[in-house]
């Protein structure tokens, strides 16, 4: 596997974790006990996830030589 390779796979992660995060979030707030919102800042995890997404892309495509 090339550099290349490892990029898109990482970008590819990053963006499920993003969406992941996303639906976690929206089910926090629509849960019933308002009094228990848990203990994972999922807006703060989505936000670095697209982050990274952003960043791996413009590395691969960089690796590439598309960019």
């Amino acid at each position: 596997m090339t550099a290349q390779d490892w990029l898109w796979g990482a970008d590819g992660a990053a963006l499920a974790v993003a969406m992941l995060a996303g639906v976690a979030e929206s089910r926090r707030n629509r849960r019933r006990d308002l009094d228990d919102p848990g203990w994972v800042p999922w807006r703060g995890v989505q936000a670095a996830a697209f982050f990274a997404v952003l960043a791996l892309t413009i590395l691969a495509l960089k690796v590439g030589g598309r960019l």
